[in-house]
């Protein structure tokens, strides 16, 4: 197995008389950034090597109190929710804070400690990995505190933190750093202090009054325990800012208006075809409700949602028939029952039960689908196509439909539909049915006599219990990995399909959405698409038929990286997620590779001409070359600079370790880029969890590939993959294909050897 690793690794340098592809560069971070971040003067570091002071709590607290900021968060309604801390890093107004003390689509007031409300302006920086988040405000001359180097705060050094615990505002406590504990692979701060929800986003200080980290969580194991974002974290976002204009950032993940109108108040948030639902609405009982704008055509109708409750004591579901002044049906899930309800009125003596009923196909903790079918003077009702529900009633015969949630039930919703009455979709063949097992779960029928048996020969008896529990518990392994294949071998097909039209027809969003489905099942495709269309539209109408093309170009730069905050990800260059465009896109946070699959979309969607990806190693470029003009270089993962070829060369080179000449490579087809994806993919999985957990994305690699020799270099790569996780015959089977399919440049003898090598 060593001659396996060593050669199958090298067998594109010895296998062949040629190469039979260039390998796509994986993206890599950025040497070049690195140093420049490690030399840039941080606003509000300390300028000079002074000895340190020590100040006493009573100093430190006083000397810093100017410079703190209470966050208050507030509901939909108005209505105070929660505090948090902030402090000042720079009198020019800027703030910084834990990332969750704002979360998203809530207003937040920022309070000097005069009592002042200071207007918060834009989210200058935020990163979601480390939870943390700068502030623009509208003040400036603010006294601000010193940030300190946090690598080289010892553990056992004295440190205080400020902040408002529990609403009380301008608290302190001191402690020690009691350790550094790596928590969702952030190294944080340990510390020794009582830490409570309003010290969130609050400095931590040494005796010399330098910032060394920002308060974030206390321990759920001692009141005495906290933890803190180390300040080193922070100082990247003030070098490479990500703004969003703070009235836009409180609409990132609200509902959509233009598609739902909410009544009675909750939490209700929206990302993409998800939408979720959170705290008490202000009905009777906690009931709050959305409607759809769009009206079912006639009155007779189908309305579905697949929903999944956070507590089965819970209840979330269906609206539909709803009339003017409020009236309506529900159907939900309610204590593990399902229930049938006429809202007549405000309160529940107005309400009509029509039935609750349990339902052996309702799945607990899972997700569900239910679907009514409004029919004039009949309603029936499903849950997972089971039928739940089927009577008369005629007190209600709108159009209206949408969602509703009740006490302080958190749910979510997904794949709601509304149109004309559907048929049931069939169900398996039976013959398939009794392939996968029967349709029945095997069950145990052991009464009082059984038992009474079972105990005059005990071990015979937990023996083979046991066996026949790791039996079950096999098949249900087996079921798994049978659903799973499925899918991936759907999605791979569908990428097939896209890729095999022509280059002006193919949709690169879609694509990339399809290579995010393989690791997430549940992703909305559709609905993904359309949020990009979404944004292309509202660039769309900052353009003009007169504008110059760069002018149409910068329009896009600015919307993409100065309001909506899209940048380069930072803390955690490795994850997974900044390869899934629907991350990418919720988190605004990306590789170079996705963040320009976002502009080369959005500018496509939004009828911007002449730009194209550039394939540089290790870090892909968007460049902008319309006819007879110079063509511009875009690093979209620094926030959209232009750069210079020059400067790319140099970026290219460090990667690659020869010369680059931008200027010469051809623009990348979209079948490179989305190779270039997956092959992100590939490394990042194997790097992180070995050969076998990346061979799935080796499949797709080769599915992709789309003439033989470049199907010849992938199959070579997956054979690897395939001998170090111990299947050396689908590594031999690929290696025969080569020799079988013979594609330019092949050296057959050699390859012989190798498959030789792998069957003794």
């Amino acid at each position: 197995m060593t001659f396996l690793g060593a050669g199958l690794s090298c067998f594109l340098a010895c296998g062949l008389a040629v190469p039979l592809a260039a390998a796509p560069a994986i993206e890599l971070k950025s040497p070049r950034a690195r140093t420049k971040s490690a030399t840039r003067t941080i606003p509000g570091s300390p300028t000079n090597a002074a000895p340190a002071a020590n100040f006493s709590t009573e100093e430190l607290a006083r000397k810093s109190r100017n410079s703190l900021v209470v966050l208050a968060t507030r509901g939909r309604d108005g209505i105070g929710e929660g505090v948090g801390t902030g402090f000042v890093i720079d009198p020019s107004g800027l703030v910084a804070t834990s990332l969750h003390v704002v979360g998203e689509s809530r207003p937040v007031v920022a309070r000097l400690v005069d009592g002042r409300e200071i207007p918060i302006l834009a989210i200058h920086a935020f990163d979601r990995h480390a939870d943390l988040a700068i502030l623009r405000v509208d003040a400036t001359n603010l006294p601000s505190l010193n940030l300190g180097d946090s690598s080289a705060l010892e553990v056992g050094a004295e440190v205080v933190a400020l902040g408002n615990p529990l609403g009380l505002e301008n608290s302190v406590v001191a402690g020690v750093l009691s350790g550094r504990r790596t928590l969702e692979e952030v190294e944080m701060l340990q510390v020794a202090i009582p830490i409570e929800p309003g010290n969130s986003g609050g400095p931590l200080l040494d005796r010399a009054g330098n910032v060394h980290g920002i308060v974030n969580a206390k321990s759920l194991l001692t009141r005495n325990l906290g933890f803190a974002t180390p300040i080193n974290l922070l100082k990247p976002l003030l070098e490479q800012p990500n703004p969003v204009p703070f009235e836009r950032w409180v609409r990132i993940g609200t509902l959509d208006p233009a598609q739902w109108e909410s009544h009675l108040g909750a939490r209700w948030r929206q990302r993409a075809g998800r939408i979720a639902v959170e705290g008490t609405g202000s009905g009777f009982g906690g009931r709050a409700f959305i409607l759809h704008r769009t009206e079912a055509q006639t009155n007779t109708y189908d309305v579905s949602v697949q929903v999944r409750l956070g507590n089965e004591s819970g209840a979330a579901g269906l609206v539909f028939g709803s009339l003017p002044d409020g009236r309506h049906y529900g159907f939900y899930p309610t204590s593990g029952q399902l229930r049938l309800t006429a809202f007549e009125g405000p309160d529940v003596f107005s309400w009509r039960i029509l039935g609750t009923v349990p339902s052996a196909a309702y799945r607990p903790d899972d997700w569900n689908l239910l679907r009514i079918r409004h029919e004039a003077g009949r309603i029936q009702c499903w849950v997972n196509d089971a039928p739940v529900f089927s009577m008369a009633d005629t007190a209600f015969d709108g159009r209206r439909v949408g969602l509703a949630k009740f006490r302080d039930t958190s749910a979510e919703f997904r794949d709601f539909s509304v149109g004309d009455s559907k048929a049931t979709a069939p169900g398996l063949d039976p013959a398939l049915i009794m392939a996968l097992g029967g349709p029945n779960v095997p069950t145990t029928t052991v009464g009082p006599e059984d038992m009474v048996q079972l105990r005059t020969n005990l071990n015979a008896a937990r023996t083979f219990i046991a066996a026949r529990a790791r039996s079950l518990d096999l098949e249900a392994a087996r079921l798994r990995e049978l659903s799973l294949r499925l899918h991936r071998e759907t999605v791979r097909d569908a990428l097939v399909a896209e890729l095999g039209q022509a280059e002006t027809q193919i949709d690169l969003a879609r694509a990339a959405l399809l290579i995010a489905q393989l690791d997430n099942p549940d992703l909305d495709v559709p609905a993904y698409r359309q949020q990009l269309r979404s944004l292309a539209s509202e660039v769309r109408t900052r353009l003009s038929e007169a504008m110059p093309a760069s002018e149409r170009v910068d329009q896009l730069r600015k919307f993409l990286f100065e309001e909506n905050g899209f940048h380069g990800s930072r803390h955690d260059y490795y994850n997974r997620a900044n390869s899934y465009l629907n991350d990418v896109l919720d988190d605004r946070e990306g590789l170079p590779i996705t963040l320009s699959l976002v502009f080369l979309v959005i500018a496509g969607d939004a009828g911007i001409e002449h730009v194209r990806g550039v394939p540089l190693p290790g870090h892909f470029l968007v460049k902008h070359a319309p006819p007879n003009a110079d063509e511009r270089l875009i690093d979209v993962y620094n926030g959209g600079r232009y750069l210079t070829h020059s400067e790319a060369d140099e970026l290219g080179g460090s990667h690659a370790g020869v010369p680059v000449r931008s200027e010469l490579l051809r623009p990348a087809t979209k079948r490179e880029m989305l190779v270039r994806l997956v092959t992100n993919l590939q490394a990042f999985t194997e790097r992180e969890s070995g050969a076998a957990a990346s061979l799935h994305y080796a499949d797709i690699l080769v599915a992709l590939a789309g003439e033989p020799r470049a199907e010849a270099a992938q199959r070579v790569d997956r054979a690897r993959l395939r001998a170090q996780s111990g299947d050396t015959a689908g590594a031999a089977s690929d290696l025969r294909w080569i020799l079988d399919s013979a594609p330019e440049g092949i050296d057959a003898e050699r390859i012989a050897e190798m498959i030789r090598r792998l069957n003794p």
